[in-house]
Order: C-alpha cells, then structure tokens, then sequence
C-alpha cells in the first residue's frame, strides 16, 4: 500500500504530503483547489508521462515523492524487480520512491535512494495501483480493453492458455512469413546465395586453419634469420658449455668452482652454505639451457624451398583476408556464417514443400487452440456477466443487465476456420468481445458507447472493478472522480461498492459527493490559498467535527449551517453503520 504521498511543485500544490491509510482515503476540495494535481502526481510516481507545463515556475521543477509498504502477492514481485534494477528497499518494509521534472521537461527517478530508468517506476505501478477516472471510462469502451477484462476475469488457467495461444501463434506467423518471403524474393535470394558459394569454394580450396597465419609468419622469420639465430645459439651454447677452440672456462665450470669453494667453508659460516646451494641450482639451470640450446641449433634448417612454400601459403592466406576478413579467423567465421545463411537463402522445392506442410500443421494447432480459447471465454464471460449484473443491482441500476458477447472476429488477412466459422486470427486468438447494456426491461442490449449514459458508465465501470477485486489485482485502487454525473441513492450505493473494496484494497477516491466522502475511513482536503501574490494549495487531514462542516460545505455549500452540518452527521452515521455490518 502507498503509504504517503508527498507533492511539490506541481500545479497550484507548493509543498502537501498526504497521509495514507488502510481502506477508503476519500480526497475532496473546492473546483480549482487542486484535487485533480493528487492524481496527477499519482501518475507521475508511477511513470506516466511529464508534462513540463505543470511544473510550477518556482521552485522550476516537480517532485513526487511516495512511500510503499511492500505486503502481499505483489510484495515479491516488486522486490524483484527493483533488484533487477540494482536498487533495494529499507529494512522496515517500505520503497522510498521519486519522480522529478523540470520546466525544460527533463525527468529523473529514483527507488530506494537510487537513479533508475522512469520504466522501473511504470513497471512497479504495474504491480501495485490501478487508477481509474473519466479517460478509463473512455478506455472501457474500445474493444480491446473489454476482451482484457474478459481474459483477466476468466483467471490463471485462461491466462496460462492464452500464453500458450500467443506462443504458438507467433511461431505459425514465422513459419509462413518465411515461406512467403522464400516465394516472393526467390530470384534475389538466388543471386545472394551464388555468391556465397563462390566465396566459399575459394576458402575451401585454400582451408585455413585457426592461427596459421600467425604460425607461418613466425616460421618465415626463423628461416629468413637462420644464419644468424644458428651463430647467436652456438656463442651461447660454447659460454655455457665451453667446447670450443679457445681454452677459456665456460660458465658451468666457473659456477662449479665457485661452488666447490663456497662449500669448502660452510663449516665456517653457514651463510657461505646456503650461497653454494644457490650456485648449484644455478648450475643445473645453465645444464637445462645448454641442453635445449644443442636441441634448438639441431632444429635450425635454412631450407630454401620450405621458405617458398611458406611464402606462397601466406599469399593464399592474404588473399582471403583481403575479401572476407581482417585474419584468417575471421575468414572462418565469414565461412560459418555463409553456410548458415545458404540455408536461410534455399528456395529448393524440397524446403518450399516442407515449410508449407509446416505452416499447414501449426495452422491447424492455432485453430484448435483458438477454438479452446473460445470456448473459455464464453463460459467466463457468463460468469462475468452475472457477477456485473448483481452488482448493478446495488448501485441503483437494478432493472439493468449486463450481456458479454463472444462472436467471431470478421475474416481479414490473417485468417483461420475456427469451430467451423472463418475468423480473423491475432494473437489475443479469433474472438471480439462486446460488452452490452440492457438499460431496462424491454430496451434492446446495446454496445455501451450507445447504451450508457455517463453516470451510469461510471457505475459500469465501478461494478467491473469490484468484480475484479475477487479475482485479485492491485492492492491499490485510484478512483478519480468516476461518480460523476451519479446522485441521491447511487452516490451512496457507490460510496458502499468503494467502501467493500476498501475491505481488501487500500482505495484512494477524489470525489465531489459527500455520500461518497463519508464512507471514507480517512478524509482529506484540498484547500485553496488565495492570501498571497500567488495561489497555492495544500492538503489536510480532517476528523469529527472538521469533517462534518466539509461535507456540509459538499451538500448545500454551506460549511456553517446547522442544517447542513446535521444532515452530514446523519450521513456519517449511516456510513458508519454500513462500514461494520
């Protein structure tokens, strides 16, 4: 749950922090004082867009700044996903988060005192708020949202299917978008793979090998160096070993006399001991290189022809890396990669055949699977229907039905027979769903663009919400305004239906119906500032008496009135009452 909200400028708001409760927070205010600024700010925490222009000219930026206690199904979820981002939450439980904006409309984000991308704010949105106001009204109308309602109401097992619908219908598109394009660009892919084969035909007539050209480089200067490598190892090999014409010592004699001596002391100081047994490692050392200097001057052979061959191997070599890569590792890897584009590239009648009885296979999957898909819709969209229905009962509509239509999509490109009926194919399956409105017995069902009015569209949408609330969802749920254009007995029932969910969500609502307001189980206002050369507005908590003269102010306009102050205490009580029953 959001925990506090604290807002600075943003709108007319300079600086408000709202405490947030458990259940139904009810936020109200005068037109203009800056309910809507709440909601906004809302939005932005949660990664919506920036608009520069609210962003007030002093201090010239806005911040939203919340604090989110993580319990529930959705706790893990959010923690993973901060972590991911290389940010953490506190030890007590909570994930500090903020949104800043500038007049210029530059952004940064922050969670857990970190710099994120304003995605990971989306992302954690995504997880714990749902906001709702007159542009999801809006939303509730287009038929794409009323099919996700649908799928999201049917529940996990649905959820899983169309998962597994969308998978396999991904893999049917491949399959024959490849065909088409093997079919339509057949010359083309021709042309490419010809040359390919020619490049490599060339390579596999010279065959590189992984490094030879490195190896061969090294091979060439020894054997054009030979000479002088063969004098250098021989001056080496005679002062090590002696050997020669001259009678100097050579070095092993040398350290086995200094050794022999060093030794013929020790008994003396046993420094001079441990000096000898270096000499004799040393001795053994020079023996290790003398002999691998008799090897290496074995090994020297200045051989012309070798020298020719490895010439004309390196010019090969040379010829490669100046077509198809910078070393002959790379040429290999232009050669691997040829051979996997080949195959790509084949237009053969043998792959058209079976990538055509591939695409016929996987049509059938994805048809049969639709027809599932179908099936689990209609059956959920009765259930949903109902559960809707009743709940329109008790806002007030209860001559109203609710109907959810699965009809087949019209047949277009993409298209399938589907239990017997050709159908549009997408990923969401072969089905558009309707939600309908039978106002009152005897009026024809229509589509809800047509047959709601605004209040009761707002009812509609409320009823949904709270059908939802059983299956799951956010632990957070943002009404903004939905009961407009609602009054008398269905501004109550409304106010009811928000207190319920309140029962398993924490629910923020701003509303200007007071029948709303008093079922809140804390009540804060928006309070315009006029004193100063600039307007600014702010937010406070109210309670007993406090909270009565608002919603008296919210009856008749009238804050002072004993009247209005009585009927608000009466409208409290009975809120109170319906809260506990």
């Amino acid at each position: 749950m959001l925990e506090e909200l604290r807002i600075t400028g943003l709108g007319v708001i300079e600086d408000t922090t709202l405490p947030l409760t458990r259940g139904m927070n009810v936020i109200t205010g005068e037109t203009g004082a800056g309910k809507t600024m709440v909601v906004t700010g809302l939005g932005l925490l949660f990664g919506g867009r920036a608009d520069a222009g609210r962003v007030r000219a002093d201090p010239g930026r806005a911040t939203v700044e919340g604090r989110l206690r993580l319990t529930g199904s959705a706790a893990s979820a959010v923690a993973a996903r901060v972590a991911d981002a290389g940010a953490e939450g506190d030890d007590d439980g909570t994930l500090l988060m903020s949104r800043t904006v500038t007049v210029e409309g530059r952004s940064k984000a922050h969670v857990g005192g970190r710099t994120v991308p304003v995605s990971l704010l989306s992302d954690v949105g995504e997880l714990v708020v749902a906001v709702h106001g007159q542009s999801d009204q809006l939303r509730l109308l287009r038929p794409a949202e009323q099919r996700g309602s649908l799928d999201r109401f049917a529940g996990p097992e649905h959820e899983k299917l169309l998962v597994e619908f969308k998978e396999l219908f991904g893999r049917w598109r491949g399959v024959a978008d490849d065909l088409a394009d093997r079919r339509a660009n057949a010359r083309t892919r021709a042309q490419e793979a010809d040359l390919l084969r020619l490049g490599l035909d060339e390579i596999t007539r010279v065959d590189p090998q992984q490094g030879e050209d490195e190896e061969l480089r090294a091979d060439a200067q020894r054997l054009e160096h030979a000479e002088g490598l063969r004098t250098a190892a021989h001056i080496a090999h005679h002062a090590i070993a002696g050997g020669g014409e001259t009678d100097s010592e050579d070095a092993t004699s040398l350290v086995g006399t200094a050794r022999r001596t060093l030794e013929s002391q020790s008994s003396v100081d046993a420094k001079l001991g441990e000096y000898a047994a270096r000499l004799e490692e040393a001795a053994s050392l020079l023996g290790d290189v003398s002999v691998e200097l008799s090897t290496y001057l074995a090994s020297l052979d200045a051989d012309p022809a070798r020298l020719q061959q490895i010439y004309e191997r390196r010019a090969a070599l040379r010829s490669l890396t100046r077509k198809y890569a910078d070393d002959v590792d790379g040429v290999i890897a232009w050669a691997d990669n040829a051979k996997a584009r080949l195959a790509a590239l084949d237009t053969s009648d043998e792959l058209l055949d079976e990538l055509e009885r591939e695409m016929n296979r996987l049509a059938g999957e994805v048809a049969e699977l639709a027809a599932k898909l179908r099936a689990a819709r209609v059956e959920a969209a009765g259930r949903f229907a109902d559960k809707v229905t009743v709940e329109l009962a008790g806002l007030a509509m209860p001559h109203s039905r609710i109907s959810v239509l699965v009809v087949p999509r019209p047949a277009g490109d993409i298209s399938l027979v589907v239990d017997g009926v050709a159908s549009g194919i997408t990923p969401d399956g072969a089905d558009d769903i309707e939600l309908r409105l039978l106002a009152h017995p005897g009026a024809p069902a229509l589509p809800l663009q047509k047959g709601a009015s605004g209040g009761e569209l707002s009812r509609v949408m409320l009823a949904i919400e709270v059908v939802f609330a059983g299956v799951g969802g956010p632990p957070t749920l943002v009404f903004d305004e939905v009961d407009s254009g609602v009054g008398g007995r269905a501004a109550v029932e409304i106010g009811r239906r928000l207190a319920r969910l309140a029962r398993n969500h924490q629910v923020l609502v701003v509303t200007h119906l007071p029948q709303v307001a008093a079922f809140a189980d804390r009540h804060l206002v928006v309070a315009k500032d006029t004193g100063g050369a600039i307007t600014t507005s702010g937010v406070r908590v109210v309670e007993e008496t406090e909270r009565a003269r608002e919603l008296a102010r919210m009856l008749a306009g009238l804050p002072d009135s004993d009247l209005g102050i009585a009927h608000a205490e009466e409208l409290l009580a009975v809120a109170a009452r319906e809260r506990t029953s």
